[in-house]
């Protein structure tokens, strides 16, 4: 039987005609004779331009001009790749004309519905242009979209995977395909799926690496590789350290770990997946496909890189009852409740016996209406424009060195990994 390998290009790596040839050239050159499943997110910003459709459909604004300039877009990218007439027109202007129809429809639906029925046609539009791009290059592929793969509740904008049907899906739809003696390239989006009542769903911002590790779990995969515009997983962001260095491997739990706390260049989800089928994840660079990137795997990596995570425009609440009592448990369910019922993500959280703090992204739309509604049980205070710094494998020294210059407000040590909330 054929191993199988998953690949996921993100939007930088389909953001133009020239990265689509790059992914065509990728394949051809690292596919070997494994079956391949790949997962494409949409091209460039267009997951942003969505957003600020359905934003501007809300608002009852002229949404003709965004969908003018989603249109152009894509379009100037088949007219490089196709030197002739191309029915991939036809299939961008029914995606477009879709949009358009749903905008015009709105009848009293929720923005998070709304959101998902309409963001995810950018993850249709990429793989409808880079499959029919693919086979104009003589790669054999069969599209499949990922509505009919992965089913989920109806979490819009955060949908929870059904594990048990979506393998079945998985395993009805593809796997006769990779069992061919020559199978052919499979096509797929990432970050979307469908919920048990038929309408489209979304994995969350970022969620096309959770679609990969998705569909390696579910037909047991021997690899995973996201291809990104990076070397690897590097061990600070370049914006904050001039120095950043590739981390050559990883293990799950630090992958996990740096995930979790913020590192961008692996989505949180992804990981568990993988880690319970023991597949291993590459991530490489479509610049430098030819350079090793990183390797995340069930082995201790023989050298250990503090890694460093910043968070910026942070907001640290701090929360008290009104009659000075302690926070019991009673206490932390409505807290948590009101967190949740906001989707607020809690990026740390500290607990004494007269108050609790946590520190979430900055958010007003969000944030504004979750101390109001505090308020009504709890005294609470809150500072923003803060940084919430993670140093993974830290010693003494390099706390010390980035506190230089900076207050601290909260600090949270473990034998491996120290959190900082600074005011800069």
């Amino acid at each position: 039987m054929r191993a199988i390998q998953v690949y996921k290009f993100g939007g930088a790596s389909v953001s133009n005609a020239d990265a689509v040839r790059n992914v065509s050239n990728i394949i051809q050159r690292f596919k070997g004779e494994d079956a391949l499943i790949v997962v494409v997110s949409a091209m460039g910003k267009t997951t942003n331009a969505l957003e600020r459709i359905v934003t501007y459909a809300f608002e009852r604004k002229d949404v003709c001009d965004e969908l003018n300039k989603l249109r152009l877009f894509h379009s100037q990218i088949i007219d490089e790749l196709f030197p002739s007439p191309t029915t991939v027109y036809q299939e961008m202007d029914d995606v477009i004309q879709e949009i358009s129809m749903r905008l015009n429809h709105l009848h009293n639906e929720s923005y998070n519905y709304v959101y998902d029925q309409i963001v995810c046609q950018g993850e249709i539009l990429s793989t409808r242009i880079v499959n029919a791009y693919l086979q104009l290059s003589g790669i054999r592929t069969v599209f499949k979209d990922a509505r009919g793969l992965i089913r989920t509740d109806t979490t819009y904008r955060e949908a929870k995977v059904d594990w048990d049907m979506t393998g079945y899906l998985i395993s009805r739809e593809l796997q006769p395909l990779l069992n061919e003696a020559q199978p052919p390239v499979i096509i797929t989006q990432g970050f979307i799926g469908k919920s048990t009542e038929g309408q489209s769903t979304t994995l969350g911002r970022e969620g096309s690496d959770y679609s990969a590790a998705i569909l390696a779990h579910s037909t047991d995969a021997a690899c995973v590789t996201i291809w990104k515009d990076v070397p690897g997983v590097l061990n600070a962001d370049p914006k904050f350290f001039t120095d950043a260095q590739l981390l050559p491997h990883l293990s799950y739990q630090d992958a996990i770990e740096l995930s979790y706390y913020g590192a961008t260049v692996i989505h949180p989800k992804t990981m568990k997946p993988l880690q319970n089928k023991n597949i291993p994840l590459r991530v490489k660079s479509f610049v430098q496909p030819d350079a090793a990137g990183t390797l995340v795997d069930s082995k201790e990596p023989l050298a250990v890189i503090p890694s460093f995570i910043f968070k910026i425009e942070q907001l640290l609440i701090s929360i008290s009852p009104k009659d000075f009592s302690f926070i019991v448990e009673e206490n932390l369910s409505e807290i948590f409740s009101l967190l949740a019922s906001y989707r607020i993500k809690v990026n740390l959280m500290q607990h004494s016996a007269l108050s609790f703090q946590v520190c979430v992204d900055a958010d007003e739309s969000k944030t504004t209406p979750l101390l109001e509604a505090l308020g009504k049980n709890f005294i609470t205070e809150h500072r923003t424009g803060l940084e919430l710094i993670t140093v993974r494998h830290y010693n003494q020294a390099t706390v010390e060195r980035l506190m230089k210059g900076k207050e601290l407000l909260v600090e949270q040590k473990n034998s491996h990994t120290v959190r900082l909330v600074v005011s800069p």
